[in-house]
């Protein structure tokens, strides 16, 4: 929005010509996404305490996490605020990359808000049920892959796909199973963040690397200049993104401001559904959806040890009668968490974790 009010007046005064830059605009972003959240973070806080709207935990989980029961949950709603209001002021809205990400990370919110509502304000203790949660995110990606099958955003071709460390290779995706790829691409996304959400400040604070380094990408492959010298693929437009990705980690580390440890605030699935199927639309957009398991990494080894546990307790239990598992319990956060460490050692060293992996995806720019 402040491109189309203000560019056009770089012909009265040069300071208007910043706005031509998404360098500069990704910064706006990222700083207005910090104070939305500062700004909304206490009255939104404040209407979840004066309504009750608590978090319930779960008895079969750690002991520690007790303590944690009636903390007010739903804050996804600052997320949401310090994501789409700084992507609408400083992105620009004519950009069809920008609204598909917009669009899809605000149903991703509003299902992690219905499902919000019903557990904690209706008291309808499983909330949606948990396959009708991901018909609704997998039919939110199969929206998503259609549109992009139906209407192309480039000239590349729609269903090719990068592979990290590798140039001239890309992936070629059966037509037939694009669409369904899309889904299971931002809907595993949406459901890995979800699962990370269980201790204060994990799942904020690696949205908000993974944000800053897919914006890193979007911006070199929406630059014909650097995609050249870099040997990537060029998508006109595409770089627009860079600016929804700052917002989204400038959102999440505002949220981290209230939801650090101890936590004052829980997103709840409308902050984390929002987030995961954000990273999720970015990757499809900018054709990196296997750099998404790299970025994503911690994300990634959170699914995988619920997807683990969860198959080989079953499977024991077939066999032998008595179910066994391999981590003490699942998602891998709470796996350490009852091996003694402390829940913000827990958080810092999966952080570390993140910012590794994002070392390792940036890396892959140059190691081709």
């Amino acid at each position: 929005m402040l491109y189309e009010f203000l560019f056009p007046l770089a012909d009265k005064h040069i300071v208007f010509n910043l706005f031509q830059y998404i360098t500069f605009r990704a910064g706006g972003a990222t700083v207005t996404a910090l104070l939305i959240a500062f700004v909304t973070g206490p009255p939104i806080l404040s209407w979840l305490q004066r309504r009750g709207i608590g978090q319930v935990v779960r008895l079969d989980g750690p002991h520690a996490h007790l303590d944690k029961a009636g903390t007010p949950t739903m804050g996804g709603l600052i997320i949401l605020a310090a994501v789409v209001i700084p992507t609408v002021l400083w992105a620009r809205l004519d950009n069809s990359y920008v609204l598909i990400a917009l669009g899809l990370t605000a149903a991703m919110g509003l299902l992690g808000f219905v499902d919000d509502y019903m557990k904690v304000v209706q008291r309808e203790s499983r909330g949606l049920v948990a396959r009708y949660k991901f018909v609704g995110q997998f039919a939110l990606g199969l929206l998503l892959g259609y549109l992009l099958w139906q209407y192309p955003l480039s000239d590349y071709p729609v269903n090719h796909t990068t592979l990290p460390f590798f140039k001239e290779w890309r992936l070629v995706i059966w037509a037939p199973f694009f669409i369904p790829f899309v889904a299971l691409v931002v809907s595993g996304s949406a459901n890995s963040v979800n699962l990370t959400d269980g201790l204060d400040g994990l799942a904020s604070g690696l949205a908000a690397i993974a944000g800053g380094t897919f914006g890193v990408f979007a911006y070199l492959i929406g630059r014909v200049d650097a995609s050249d010298y870099l040997g990537l693929f060029y998508l006109p437009g595409v770089g627009e993104l860079s600016v929804f990705c700052a917002a989204l980690a400038g959102a999440a580390l505002g949220f981290l401001w209230f939801n650090s440890h101890p936590a004052d605030v829980f997103m709840g699935d409308t902050g984390s559904l929002a987030l995961g199927g954000a990273l999720g639309a970015v990757a499809v957009l900018i054709k990196g959806e296997f750099l998404l398991l790299i970025v994503g990494a911690v994300f990634v080894a959170e699914a995988s040890s619920v997807i683990l546990q969860t198959s080989w307790f079953k499977y024991t239990r077939k066999r032998t009668g008595q179910g066994r598992r391999i981590f003490r319990m699942a998602p891998l956060h709470h796996h350490f968490e009852q091996l003694g460490w402390p829940e913000s050692k827990v958080v810092v060293r999966f952080w570390i974790a993140g910012v590794l992996a994002a070392l390792i995806a940036l890396s892959t720019l140059k190691i081709r």
